[in-house]
């Protein structure tokens, strides 16, 4: 996948996003890093406070919780791609950009998909479902490169 020369590369996961810019060409990118975003996020069990809640017995069996527990982690992590997808429609309404590349894990993309705005689909010449969030950034330009 070719990255546009000043085209802009969001890199993100539920916890971490990387605003890249390209300051190089098509055959020579050159990712600068322009924001960084991180959030704290412990997992469901640091965040909840209560189990589910129980059923009312009456039978001889174990008795079970009436409700699935629910998932404050992967909750925030969905806010957190929201906000992310805020943040590009903002960029796009002001025209920060003209070319988009996103990278993140097929979750994370999910969720960013549900809140594109018409502006950034307009922009969006790409997708990519990995987690690059860790790698450094020489790495995330020959990973997108390849693809």
């Amino acid at each position: 996948m070719r990255i546009a020369s000043g085209g802009l590369v969001l890199v993100a996961d539920g916890r971490k996003m990387l605003f890249l810019r390209n300051s190089g060409d098509e055959t020579y990118p050159s990712l600068e890093v322009e924001q960084v975003r991180e959030q704290q996020n412990p997992a469901t069990r640091d965040q909840g406070s209560d189990g589910p809640g129980s059923g009312t017995g009456g039978g001889s069996g174990p008795r079970r919780g009436g409700m699935e527990q629910t998932d404050f982690h992967q909750i925030e992590e969905d806010r957190f791609a929201a906000e992310a997808a805020k943040l590009l429609k903002d960029r796009a309404l002001s025209n920060q950009f003209e070319s988009l590349i996103i990278v993140a894990p097929p979750t994370t993309l999910g969720e960013l998909r549900k809140h594109y705005h018409k502006e950034v689909e307009s922009r969006l010449e790409g997708e990519l479902a990995k987690d690059l969030t860790g790698h450094q950034i020489a790495e995330i330009e020959q990973i997108i490169l390849d693809s």
